[in-house]
């Protein structure tokens, strides 16, 4: 095993007796040593609950018959960062993540390892470090955090609460409508409850091959996230031991299983949900480590093939407890293979030991051969109590199923489906609270548009590309030309379109905030919610260098390539220009001649650093722009 390099020989004596110190026993050194990746951080609610996670996934590796060692990463949330220049780290502290895995890894010379994240940089930041090991590895989130609601029984999110704090401000809110938002906004522990960052994440994660299904949207409230901890700390220990007996090309490990099949697998079920456009972003970081060639063009061909078949909030009003109901990702997936076929890539290999498509055909409760467990995991719901607790609602598949399918009933919801994707979970007629899960996720002749729901545009504005979350954007504003109002950061932004700057048909415009200028290309959720507080979240558009959280809706074009600090065409505006944005056709121009841009570009000259010293000033100086993954790149 890859652990004997620390353990075996007269040479590794002192190792052993350090090892002893640490509680390895005479009975382990013929045991896997298993790294437990951990994000436990308290000021995170997707990560407050992960130090009892991260106890109960080393006793589940001990149970499995490995040998657990725990450490920890740091995590920013994207939430409490945003609005100051602390967000300025959030892009940033990926990279640190991957280097801490990467350290821990190989300083240590562990056989496997199982990745606990949660939010925002450090689902991707754990991914890229296991691109980089190599040694057998299984995701396995937090979990997804229950929706809010209010005491008139409206559901509501952390978007609520942003949009809530613009309306009060605006005199729309009254101080106690404000207080009741914000006091149910975010009720539990775990990752924020919409199709954000997190979430998308963690979805991916299953379409990948890396995470086990039912990852992405089990609640962190429900027990039955006990089931996924131990399967995993099952799979990595028989993982780690066949890699210790074939080395590498046994077939499991994360670049075997993260080919060009797997991402493209990922990224149709990106567009197929209309997650958030930062994880096209994270997915060419981490396609980038693990040495697959991978690009916006790939990405743009896979959007135009895949119909946008369920939406979360923010573009709906369900959340990722409806999409646990309705089936899971699977059952995405599932509907994709009816179709679309031959889109998805089903021989790919996944931790489960199996392929996606023998994972779909098991967990896809729109199959009538779909397995007991998957069927009766749409029978969990949320607690309803307000909590930083993990497992407080007891499992409906883990113990009694009898009693799983009982509610199931007691709802008015099948148990197995109809051939035409009706049935399963109430998956065809309406359940008895009014719930209907081939609404939440839809088949693919009920689609909501034909196409994926994150858009790639080019023009003269975004010669190397920019994303749009097409799934948050009504249609009437796919086609916008208005004039540019220019800031030249986040908060001035915010500021102007709260205090009147902005109009109706004007398009707002937010620079220097790419991964260099920013630096760190902080997230744009405070002036995209100031927009729809005032009301013109339907009447603007909004375009800058830097990226947009996953609660971003409307025409919020992010990732526009190359970035205004290295002189790209966004530093060359004006106010006033007249931008052009056509969503279906994939164009983001500036109505300029070329002979006006190539003179504006004579004239531009870079600015001065924002940081001069400290991790910001560094990665500055290495970071690239957002069409290649923000990955950082040294020397010649």
């Amino acid at each position: 095993m890859r652990s004997d390099t620390i353990k075996r020989g007269d040479a590794r004596a002192a190792h052993r007796s350090l090892l002893r110190a640490t509680g390895v026993s005479e009975g382990d050194w013929d045991k896997p040593f298993i790294a437990v990746c951990n994000s436990h951080v308290d000021i995170i609610p997707g990560h407050v609950h992960l130090q009892a996670v991260g106890n109960y996934v080393k006793e589940c590796v001990r149970a499995a018959d490995g040998v657990p060692f725990l450490f920890n990463t740091i995590g920013v949330d994207d939430g409490i960062a945003m609005g100051h220049d602390g967000m300025k780290y959030s892009l940033p502290s990926r990279e640190l993540i991957a280097d801490s895995v990467e350290t821990m890894i190989q300083a240590h010379m562990f056989d496997g390892m199982i990745c606990i994240p949660n939010c925002d940089k450090i689902v991707p930041g754990m991914f890229i470090g296991a691109m980089r090991v190599n040694v057998p590895t299984v995701f396995v989130s937090g979990g997804p955090m229950e929706a809010g609601r209010t005491a008139g029984g409206k559901t509501v999110d952390l978007i609520d609460a942003f949009v809530a704090g613009v309306q009060k401000a605006g005199g729309k809110l009254s101080e106690a409508e404000l207080e009741e938002i914000e006091k149910a906004a975010c009720p539990t522990c775990g990752s924020c409850s919409g199709m954000f960052t997190a979430n998308s994440m963690n979805c991916l994660a299953e379409a990948i091959g890396l995470a086990l299904p039912g990852n992405g949207t089990i609640l962190a409230t429900s027990a039955d996230r006990k089931a996924l901890y131990e399967q995993a700390a099952r799979r990595v220990v028989e993982m780690a031991r066949e890699f210790g007996r074939v080395g590498p090309g046994h077939g499991l490990l994360p670049r075997e299983i993260a080919t060009a099949g797997a991402f493209d697998n990922a990224m149709v079920l990106d567009m197929a949900m209309g997650g958030s456009t930062n994880t096209v972003l994270h997915i060419l970081a981490i396609a980038h480590e693990a040495g697959v060639p991978f690009s916006l063009e790939r990405i743009d061909q896979l959007s135009k093939q895949t119909p946008n078949i369920w939406k979360v909030s923010p573009s709906s009003k369900y959340h990722i407890e409806d999409v646990a109901r309705a089936g899971g990702i699977h059952t995405i997936l599932g509907e994709i293979v009816r179709g679309c076929p031959g889109l998805l890539d089903l021989s790919c290999k996944t931790v489960t030991g199996k392929t996606l498509g023998e994972n779909i055909a098991e967990y896809d409760v729109r199959n009538a051969a779909s397995s007991a467990t998957a069927r009766l995991l749409t029978a969990v719901r949320p607690g309803r109590e307000r909590t930083t607790q993990a497992w407080t609602v007891p499992s409906v598949a883990a113990g009694s199923q009898a009693a799983g399918l009982a509610l199931l009933d007691s709802e008015g919801e099948d148990q197995v489906a109809a051939p035409d994707g009706g049935g399963a979970s109430g998956n065809g007629p309406e359940s008895d609270d009014g719930f209907r899960a081939d609404d939440v996720i839809r088949p693919v002749a009920k689609a909501y548009s034909r196409t994926g729901g994150l858009t790639m545009l080019t023009g003269n504005l975004a010669p190397k590309g920019a994303v749009i979350k097409t799934a948050g954007v009504n249609p009437n504003m796919y086609t916008h030309s208005g004039p540019a109002v220019i800031f030249e950061g986040e908060m001035d932004a915010y500021n102007g379109i709260v205090f009147g700057k902005v109009k109706p048909g004007d398009v707002v415009v937010i620079r220097y905030e790419g991964p260099r200028g920013g630096p760190g290309m902080q997230e744009m959720l405070a002036p995209t919610t100031a927009l729809k507080g005032v009301g013109l979240d339907d009447r603007c558009a909004l375009v800058t260098d830097g990226r947009f959280s996953g609660g971003t809706a409307g025409v919020s074009i992010g990732h526009v390539s190359p970035e205004a600090a290295v002189g790209g065409p966004i530093a060359l505006l004006r106010d006033g220009d007249i931008i052009a944005v056509a969503v279906t056709a994939g164009k983001l121009s500036v109505r300029l001649s070329d002979q006006e841009l190539a003179a504006r570009r004579e004239a531009w000259q870079p600015r001065p650093a924002r940081f001069t010293s400290g991790w910001l000033a560094r990665y500055a100086r290495m970071a690239t722009s957002a069409d290649t993954g923000a990955i950082l790149q040294w020397g010649e």
